[in-house]
């Protein structure tokens, strides 16, 4: 997923842009089957503009990301739009299950659930709830790795950074 890509509209939705530590969120709202869920986050670079919630779930979730930056022990509650292949699903939720403070490699996960590294990599390349499900914990065996699908010492990689100094871990 290219950052073109997360910035996609999405049908039915509402999008707004808070402002974070390392920059800006994005966040999505749709309609569901008549109810409103979260259908994405988005990490977004410091220059782009801000436009507020316009929605009660939208202000939950900007509500508890603040919470997050806050304090990283905050939990996020907030009704999510099914997403994901049945493997992404199970990568997601091992790393749901990575404790804060903690990172485990993409190859630990990989094991876990009985797939390969490459494909726990890409996966949590295309994590629509990143901060809910916090593929910052996921890194390589040899060091941080990359994260997004970007390998570079670009944007994602130093939100990477952040949030894990954020949580303890660097």
């Amino acid at each position: 997923m290219t950052s073109k890509d997360r910035l996609l509209p999405l049908k039915n939705a509402q999008y707004c842009v808070i402002d974070a530590p390392f920059g800006r969120l994005g966040i999505a709202t749709e309609m569901v089957d008549g109810s409103l869920m979260l259908a994405k986050i988005d990490y977004l670079s410091p220059s782009t503009s801000l436009c507020p919630p316009s929605n009660a779930l939208a202000k939950e979730v900007a509500k508890q990301c603040a919470a997050y930056f806050k304090n990283p022990t905050n939990q996020f509650d907030v009704p999510m739009k099914p997403a994901g292949t049945e493997h992404q699903q199970k990568v997601w939720r091992a790393v749901q299950a990575i404790p804060l403070g903690s990172t485990k490699t993409y190859g630990e996960i990989a094991k876990a659930i009985k797939s390969g590294p490459r494909a726990v990599g890409t996966a949590c390349g295309a994590n629509p709830y990143p901060l809910i499900a916090p593929c910052h914990r996921v890194v390589s065996a040899q060091g941080i790795g990359g994260f997004m699908q970007e390998d570079s010492l670009g944007l994602y990689r130093q939100i990477k950074i952040w949030l894990l100094q954020h949580e303890g871990v660097l």
